[in-house]
């Protein structure tokens, strides 16, 4: 999911790396240690990446389906969270699509993630993933639609690979280590500035859908909306759990899963 995921919502030829800092052990205790959100905006962390980002994308390093363990895409696959953003609570249905669409040359997968409150739909976002050969998945943009007067228009966040300035992140590593720190989406005008890092792996977390000992846990950061946003992947399945912990009351968790 890319919920503005800090939606909203994560592998390499040395020419394709994104750059990996150092993470001061303060940092690491600060999003280890959170547990439930807590209020107020949160002070950027020490990992948080600046300065220039210029990724190399050649068609010809990319392949045809997105299947990383962690992030695995294959069309027909649908997902049911349940949850609650402040006091509310929401559902979100992602579904990958058979539908494909090119962005710089590459073949990108479409997934339809849906928020509904109140049993009506509340956002919609059209998201692009591509994976190159060593195992990276790529976001190459998402057109987000929000309802405004009773229809969906377009979000001010949507954005595109190569179009104004925008350029494409990973949203998961081919191999991924811990506090390895990378650039999700990048587009300043359109405030989509997402950065992860990786906390590590062999992490145990529990949803509607079961427990799993051996997950993947991240935290995202955004500097447009100031908060850390704790993200669960299991192996074969994807996403199961996503949490604020810091900056807002929002959490997310995987009730039903459908294999495509």
């Amino acid at each position: 999911m890319t919920r503005r995921a800090t939606n909203s919502k994560a592998r390499m030829n040395r020419a394709l790396v994104l750059p990996v800092v150092g993470v001061a052990l303060i940092a690491a205790a600060l999003v280890l240690g959170a547990g439930p959100s807590t209020a107020g905006k949160p002070k950027p962390p020490s990992w948080a990446l600046h300065g220039s980002y210029a990724p190399k994308i050649d068609p010809a390093n990319f392949v045809a389906a997105v299947d990383n363990r962690y992030f695995p895409l294959k069309p027909g696959t649908a997902f049911h969270y349940q949850g609650f953003k402040g006091k509310t609570r929401q559902i979100d249905d992602m579904v990958v699509t058979r539908q494909t669409i090119r962005i710089l040359g590459v073949t990108c997968t479409v997934v339809r993630d849906t928020v509904s409150q109140h049993g009506k739909p509340l956002e919609r976002t059209f998201d692009w993933y591509a994976q190159d050969k060593q195992g990276n998945v790529w976001y190459m943009g998402e057109d987000a639609l929000e309802l405004q007067n009773g229809r969906f228009v377009r979000a001010s966040d949507s954005w595109k690979a190569g179009v104004k300035g925008a350029k494409p992140g990973i949203i998961m590593r081919g191999n991924p280590k811990p506090n390895e720190v990378y650039r999700q989406e990048y587009y300043p005008p359109g405030g989509a500035l997402d950065q992860g890092r990786v906390l590590g792996l062999g992490v145990s977390v529990k949803v509607p859908y079961g427990t799993f000992t051996k997950s993947l846990a991240t935290i995202e950061w955004s500097p447009v909306e100031p908060q850390f946003e704790k993200k669960y992947y299991v192996a074969g399945i994807g996403e199961v759990k996503e949490q604020v912990t810091q900056g807002g009351n929002e959490r997310f968790e995987l009730v039903s899963f459908t294999r495509g």
